[in-house]
């Protein structure tokens, strides 16, 4: 393909048509930035699947060009996939204070902490990377520290506004600088990309602050132990816990790994500010009495292995509730894990525990951290771009987005709608989306990255639907004769003491067509492939006669 000079491209690889592991590229000529490297958690159709992070592979063809990786800032969907990325090539990695430790407490655990460069910005830094200049302003999320980005290149000003909501009295005060963002917008913006989380909800998001006073008023009210969950990353939240239960008199408990980790990097940084001895070991817990005690917790979206899972089913090893304990979900269910909250919920009140949850509305226990309609419009007429791109949500979310920017005055064709790896190309500051560039997901499996693809996926949903069934058989090396077998080995598909018969049937099928496979090739030298395909075509045909399903089948076969 032809270089195109003076060309200004932007390119999401993840975040857009879905929600979550966000990444997208600025480029200018030979200059690539990235902005976020997020990571999302797999469905249940990726069977075995640990995390699904960006597909890169455009960024492995132009290695030569990435100048960094910008991080607005410290929430998973923005970080999680940064180790792996990084194991694949390095690169200069620029984020915030407590964002940073967060990305330092990840690489650590890679073993990557040492051999990669690090550096702190904050909203008055000046960046340059290649030939592109960098500011940032500050917004208001559900973690301290977020930050905006403008992009000051030749062709114009791109502005990314990470994650946002107007928060008019933050926990921590660090209130968004909309007087910052007015300037950037009268000093002119080519291009706003803006998250399109909450574009379906009319209005302006609450304060966090509200939540605040409703989980003091839950633990004034509660008798017995507390247990509440939330996500690891709302710092502000925890905050407001550690408040209400110091004002309560009890201790806290951590339950989970995200979440004793966060509670570490963002106490270490000044970001928690915890009472001395107010914090407590999950093992000492039992040496309280239960007014005494907050078990702050992992498990909000109903995840069976999270430490609230575990507490509700009654398997972990530390900590039990007993008749009477409070449970608060301080979270909302994300689309798509209402079922498995529902089910923790269930087993919360066999348990005989008090249990606040539900939208969140009605208790009162969470807020998003994401721009409602009206803020979305703020942020539009702040910026007053000329073209705009919708990020961060899903399609119907990125149109309503598009409806709201018409609204505001964004002309309707300077508005584009775009999927994962679709390049949106600025030459002259006019812009086209006519080319994409490859993309999908990048499966990580254990310690395996991207080594797990269709096929495999395809033989796990067929081991999981129907099982597997192997015949071992051993043929004499000289003359190809039947030494011993054939043995039927069943997993997952049929108990063989109840199906007897049906083994004996697939023995002598094995045998039949072993027969006549002999008489065509008299020795089984450089035929094994023909002899395990006969085998499976022969006897896949008559399981799915009898059982209706289709098994994986294995045949071995050992020559001696």
């Amino acid at each position: 393909m032809h270089e195109v000079k003076n060309r200004l491209s932007i390119i999401p690889l993840g975040g857009v048509n879905e929600i979550g592991k966000n990444m997208y590229v600025i480029q200018y000529d030979d200059d690539i930035i990235i902005v976020d490297c997020g990571s999302k958690f797999p469905d249940e159709s990726l069977l075995g699947i640990d995390l699904i992070v960006p597909d890169i592979a455009y960024l492995l063809e132009n290695k030569e060009k990435v100048r960094g990786l910008v991080v607005t800032h410290g929430h998973e969907d923005h970080i999680g996939g940064i180790p792996y990325i990084i194991k694949q090539f390095n690169m200069p990695i620029y984020a915030s204070r407590l964002t940073l430790g967060l990305i330092k407490g990840k690489l650590k655990e890679h073993r990557l902490l040492g051999t990669t460069a690090l550096h702190q910005i904050d909203a008055d830094s000046k960046v340059v990377l290649g030939s592109i200049p960098l500011s940032f302003f500050t917004t208001s999320h559900s973690i301290p520290d977020c930050l905006g980005i403008a992009f000051h290149t030749p062709q114009g000003t791109v502005v990314h506004t990470g994650d946002f909501k107007f928060d008019f009295t933050p926990v921590n005060d660090q209130f968004a600088d909309i007087h910052k963002m007015a300037e950037i917008g009268k000093n002119g913006v080519l291009a706003l990309l803006s998250e399109s989380t909450n574009a379906e909800r009319p209005g302006f998001t609450p304060s966090e602050r509200l939540v605040g006073a409703n989980i003091l008023e839950a633990f004034i009210n509660a008798d017995g132990k507390i247990f509440i969950s939330t996500f690891a990353s709302n710092v502000h939240r925890l905050q407001q816990i550690f408040d209400a239960a110091e004002k309560t008199g009890r201790k806290v408990a951590l339950a989970g790994r995200s979440m004793v980790n966060v509670v570490d990097v963002a106490s270490t940084l000044g970001y928690l500010s915890i009472a001395a001895n107010q914090l407590v070991e999950l093992s000492e817990v039992n040496k309280y009495k239960n007014h005494e005690i907050v078990v702050l917790c992992t498990g909000s979206q109903g995840e069976p292995m999270a430490a609230l899972g575990r507490i509700a089913s009654g398997n972990h090893r530390q900590i039990g509730i007993a008749p009477g304990d409070t449970v608060i979900f301080a979270s909302s269910p994300i689309p798509g894990n209402e079922r498995n909250v529902a089910r923790i919920v269930d087993n919360l009140f066999a348990r005989k525990a008090k249990v606040i949850y539900g939208s969140a509305t009605v208790t009162g226990m969470h807020v998003s951290g994401h721009a409602s309609q009206e803020e979305l419009k703020l942020m539009l007429t702040l910026m007053q771009p000329k073209y705009f791109i919708p990020i961060h949500g899903e399609y119907r979310m990125l149109h309503l987005h598009r409806i709201l920017a018409e609204s505001v005055g964004v002309n309707a064709s300077n508005i584009f709608i775009v999927s994962n790896g679709d390049v949106v190309d600025f030459i002259g500051s006019e812009a086209m989306q006519e080319r994409k560039v490859a993309n999908g997901n990048t499966l990580v499996d254990g310690l395996g990255i991207g080594d797990v693809g269709n096929i495999v996926l395809r033989d796990r949903k067929v081991l999981s639907a129907d099982g597997i069934l192997i015949i071992v058989l051993t043929l004499g090396k000289s003359d190809n004769k039947i030494v011993s077998g054939p043995e039927v080995i069943s997993r997952g598909f049929v108990f063989v003491k109840e199906s007897e018969g049906l083994m004996e049937e697939i023995q002598r099928l094995t045998l039949d067509e072993i027969e006549r496979l002999q008489e065509q090739y008299t020795k089984l030298n450089n035929h094994w492939g023909i002899y395990k395909q006969s085998i499976r075509d022969s006897i896949g045909k008559f399981l799915f006669a009898k059982t209706q399903r289709r098994p994986m089948i294995l045949p071995i076969i050992i020559q001696v």
